[in-house]
C-alpha cells in the first residue's frame, strides 16, 4: 500500500510545472562524490526550505507523509554541478565588434535566458566573473526573489582591470574617449574600485592580471595588473569579505597574482613548474577552462570573433591543455570553470569529457566540480554533496558518470534547493 501511495504522488507530482519542497526522491544509484562510491537505492529527503535532512537507504529512510516523492529509480543521481567561471550576460553571437551593439539592459535579458539554459544543464551553482552595468547582480537578485529562473550565483559585478587592458573596452576610436566599468590604474584606485564594486553588491572581485584571448591589442602572456596593485586588491578585497579571481593566461602574471593573495587564477594556461609550487603552497585554486579551445579554432570566425583572437588561441590552446594535465598530475587544486558564453550556455558539460581525456579519471572531474567549486566558493557547508544540512541541489542522469563522464552532458533531471526545474522523465 505505501508503494502504491508513493506512485500515485509521484505521478501527481509529474503533472505539475514545478514544486518546492518538502520532498523526498529515491535514487536507483547515487555517486557520493567525497568517497566516489556509487550507492544503490538511496532516498534523499528534504524540509520545506529545500535544505536536506535525511540521506540513507530506501528501505531505512523515513518519508514524511503527504510530501512530494519523486522516484528515479532507474536514474543515477548526484549533486547539481558547480561552474565556478560563467559569463551569464555574455553570448558567442555577440564576439567581437558585434558586442558594441548590445545595450546594459539587453545584456540582463540576455543573462535571464541564459540563466535558465545552465540550471537546466544541471548547474545548480556559478560564479559569474564579469558584467557589464551590474547586470549580474540584477540577475542573481532576479533568481534569489523567484523573479526569474536560474542557478544560485556568486557574482563579481564589472571585471577590474588596466587601462587598455583585457578588461577594459579596446575597440573603439580615441574621439570616444571610452573606459569600461572597472578600469582603475595603481594601487589606490585599484582599492577604491574594489570598494565600490563591493557597494554595488559583487559577491567577489574579478581581476585582470594578464592579456587575453578575446580582447584586442594585447597578448595573454604579457603582464597587466602589477604585484603591487594585485597585492592592494587582494588586501582590500579580503578586508571585506570578498575573494578575488584573477584572469591570467601568462607565466609571470600566474605567479605575481598567487604571490599577491589571489584566491584563483583563471585560465592558467602558459603556468610553468614554480606557478604550480606556488599554487601549492599557497593553497590557490587553479581553473582551466580547456573545452574553448575547440569551440574558438571551430566557430570562432562564424561567431565574429577577431582574427587576432583566433591566431592567439591557436598559440595557447594546447599548451593550455598540457599545462592542466600537469598541473592535475602534480596535485594543484583544480576547480571545474569552463568560460561559459565564449561557447553557447548549457554546454557546460562538454569539458568534463576533455578533462579526462587530458588526465583526470571522472570522479576527478567531477570533484572538481562539487566538492572542489564549492570550496572556492566557501560554500563547502551548503552544496556539491548530497548530504543532510546541505540544499537540495541533485541532478539525475541515465547512465553512469563515475565511468562515463559524458554522461552529464545529458542531464534528465534538476533539483534546485528543492524545486524542481527539470524533469524529462515526466514526459514519458
Amino acid at each position: 500500500m505505501r508503494k502504491v501511495v508513493f506512485v500515485l504522488v509521484f505521478v501527481f507530482m509529474q503533472s505539475l510545472p514545478a514544486y518546492s519542497g518538502p520532498g523526498a526522491v529515491r535514487c536507483g544509484k547515487l555517486l557520493d562524490v567525497r568517497t566516489g562510491q556509487m550507492l544503490s537505492d538511496q532516498t534523499v529527503v528534504f524540509d520545506a526550505s529545500g535544505t536536506i535532512i535525511s540521506v540513507g537507504p530506501t528501505s531505512a529512510t523515513k518519508r514524511p507523509s503527504g510530501v512530494m516523492a519523486i522516484d528515479l529509480s532507474n536514474s543515477t543521481c548526484l549533486p547539481g554541478l558547480i561552474d565556478v567561471h560563467t559569463h551569464l550576460t555574455g553570448d558567442p553571437a555577440n564576439h567581437g565588434y558585434s558586442r558594441l551593439g548590445i545595450s546594459v539592459p539587453r545584456e540582463a535579458i540576455i543573462g535571464a535566458k541564459n540563466a535558465r539554459l545552465t540550471l537546466r544543464a544541471g548547474f545548480t551553482t556559478v560564479r559569474n566573473l564579469g558584467a557589464h552595468g551590474y547586470t549580474d547582480v540584477a540577475i542573481r537578485d532576479g533568481i534569489d526573489a523567484g523573479d526569474i529562473e536560474g542557478p544560485r550565483m556568486r557574482v563579481s559585478g564589472p571585471p577590474l582591470g588596466i587601462t587598455g587592458g583585457h578588461c577594459d573596452n579596446n575597440l573603439l576610436p580615441s574621439e570616444f574617449h571610452y573606459k569600461s566599468d572597472g578600469v582603475a590604474d595603481g594601487p589606490w584606485a585599484a582599492r577604491a574600485k574594489v570598494r565600490e564594486t563591493v557597494k554595488y553588491g559583487a559577491d567577489l572581485i574579478k581581476i585582470c592580471a594578464s592579456g587575453g584571448v578575446l580582447s584586442k591589442g594585447d597578448q595573454p602572456d604579457t603582464p597587466q595588473y602589477t604585484l603591487e596593485e594585485m597585492q592592494a586588491i587582494a588586501e582590500e578585497a579580503h578586508k571585506l569579505g570578498r575573494k578575488v579571481a584573477a584572469h591570467a593566461h601568462g607565466t609571470q602574471s600566474i605567479k605575481d597574482a598567487i604571490r599577491a593573495g589571489i584566491d584563483s587564477i583563471e585560465h592558467s594556461s602558459l603556468i610553468d613548474d614554480e606557478g604550480i609550487a606556488l599554487a601549492k603552497q599557497h593553497g590557490t585554486y587553479l581553473v582551466f577552462d580547456i573545452y574553448n579551445d575547440d569551440f574558438i579554432l571551430q566557430e570562432g570566425a562564424k561567431a565574429g570573433m577577431l582574427p587576432e583572437s583566433i591566431e592567439k588561441e591557436k598559440k595557447v590552446g594546447r599548451l593550455q591543455r598540457e599545462n592542466f594535465r600537469h598541473a592535475f598530475q602534480a596535485g594543484a587544486k583544480m576547480a571545474f570553470g569552463t568560460d561559459a558564453g565564449v561557447y553557447p550556455h548549457g554546454d557546460n558539460a562538454k569539458q568534463f569529457g576533455k578533462m579526462v581525456e587530458w588526465g583526470m579519471k571522472p570522479l576527478d572531474a567531477i570533484q572538481a566540480a562539487t566538492v572542489n567549486a564549492a570550496d572556492l566558493l566557501g560554500w563547502a557547508d551548503r552544496i556539491g554533496v548530497l548530504e543532510t544540512g546541505h540544499f537540495a541541489d541533485l541532478i539525475a542522469v541515465s547512465g553512469d558518470p563515475a565511468s562515463d563522464v559524458r554522461a552529464l552532458e545529458s542531464v534528465k533531471f534538476v533539483l534546485k534547493g528543492g524545486t524542481v526545474a527539470r524533469n524529462d522523465y515526466a514526459s514519458k
